[in-house]
């Protein structure tokens, strides 16, 4: 008997290292362990060819599983016959589900899923050796479940689409933030991952200089005039135009003026401001930053004048635009630095009307969608269906948008007050205006 009792135990102990390997396994992080194959890790080289071949992991795990549990329960089932007589059965049924269900279920894989990695590469070169060894029966097994599977019509294809990998991505991203000391110290991180995915998402539109904001100069000037307004200027590339101001027909390196100067011996009269200057290249608002970021790099050009589908100028975007679009504002000696956003006591926001949507979620980590507008006042407009008056307030998305200052039809300024964390948030039911 106790012969008996201990060889059951033994069996519940390789019942619990089927079911901890199977969750370890299966949990494991592939990036984790592809990264430590990288490193010279053989247990973790080991781990990426079971993982690669899932089906013979799986049928093995199940196979000794379920062998081991039945062989368990009924040599138990004919021990409690032998001692207790046909009660047995229900003894034995008792004990044996208590015993499996607590140290061969549930605690191998509770100390699984706590120390996943460490448990995968331990277990891997034990399971390599026995997906050999049942090899052949994992063969007759898989073969069976692919006829029934066909039989009910099933797919056995499993391969991921293009927008479903890019969504995997996200999500790993947005799962993988830590404690909170780790998450503030990586907010950037993911910040910019983040805006590398989302490269085909956005267009030239939603993140070039608007032509409001764009610095011009007239070819006709002057060159004195020219030279002037070049020099006050923070920026090295400068459109020229001629008989209006959307009519560009340069763009202007600072450098190229200081060669003509130089070549011509400082003779102002004999520099032809449009010679030095190089031919326009003209791109659709709708170009998306991954097009145009290769476009840069074939052409070798940092500056396109954004126009629209009737070839109106609407703005100008650079290489560095879509660079700040994954790092952040990058900022030199030149630029001009308008920030457009002021924290306020209460946690609320001054925020200028121009500030994008994009700028606004990466910094505070907010959720505000941008797929009707690029600017936080266009968000207000289009939610609102309207263009608000000074003293107005909106609430969507969970957010409080305080109408503050308005230049004819553009908003100017507004308060924005997000959601508290752990406030509760009523279910939206559209635009709530409190006037």
């Amino acid at each position: 008997m106790v012969f008996t009792a201990g060889f059951v135990f033994f069996l519940l102990l390789l019942s619990a290292f089927f079911s901890g390997s199977e969750t370890a396994l299966t949990a494991t992080s592939r990036s984790f362990m592809h990264q430590r194959e990288n490193d010279g890790d053989q247990r973790a080289a080991t781990v990426n060819k079971l993982l690669s071949h899932r089906e013979r992991l799986i049928a093995t795990i199940l196979l000794g599983n379920n062998l081991v549990n039945i062989l368990a329960s009924a040599i138990a089932t004919s021990l409690m016959i032998q001692t207790f007589g046909e009660n047995g059965v229900i003894y034995a049924t008792i004990v044996m589900t208590v015993l499996v269900l607590i140290f061969a279920e549930i605690l191998p894989k509770t100390y699984a899923l706590i120390h996943t990695h460490k448990m995968a590469l331990a277990v891997a070169p034990i399971m390599q050796a026995l997906t050999w060894v049942f090899g052949p029966v994992n063969i007759v097994i898989q073969g069976i479940v692919r006829v029934a599977l066909a039989l009910l019509g099933a797919s056995t294809e499993r391969a991921l689409t293009a927008q479903q990998t890019l969504s995997e991505l996200r999500g790993a991203i947005d799962l993988h933030t830590g404690e909170a000391v780790i998450k503030d110290e990586i907010k950037h991180e993911r910040a910019m991952l983040r805006s590398v995915l989302d490269l085909t998402d956005v267009e030239v539109g939603e993140i070039m200089t608007h032509r409001k904001g764009l610095v011009t100069i007239d070819a006709d000037l002057e060159l004195g005039q020219i030279l002037a307004q070049v020099s006050e200027s923070p920026y090295t590339r400068i459109p020229l135009w001629r008989e209006r101001t959307e009519n560009i027909v340069g763009v202007l390196h600072t450098k190229a003026v200081l060669r003509a100067l130089q070549s011509a011996g400082n003779d102002l009269d004999s520099i032809d401001i449009l010679s030095a200057s190089v031919k326009p290249w003209f791109v659709p608002e709708t170009t998306n930053l991954l097009d145009q970021l290769n476009a840069f790099r074939e052409r070798r050009e940092h500056f396109a004048i954004v126009v629209n589908e009737y070839g109106d100028l609407q703005g100008v975007v650079t290489l560095e635009d879509i660079l700040e679009e994954i790092v952040g504002d990058i900022v030199d000696e030149t630029d001009v630095s308008v920030s457009g956003v002021k924290p306020q006591r209460g946690g609320s926001y001054l925020v200028d009307g121009s500030v994008t949507i994009r700028d606004l979620n990466r910094e505070f980590e907010w959720d505000l969608p941008d797929e009707e507008a690029s600017t936080i006042a266009g968000l207000v407009m289009a939610e609102s269906r309207t263009i608000p008056a000074p003293g107005q307030v909106f609430r969507f998305h969970s957010f409080r948008f305080e109408i503050l200052r308005r230049q004819r039809n553009q908003i100017v300024q507004m308060r924005v007050t997000p959601p508290r964390t752990g406030d509760e948030v009523p279910p939206e039911s559209g635009v709530s205006n409190e006037k």
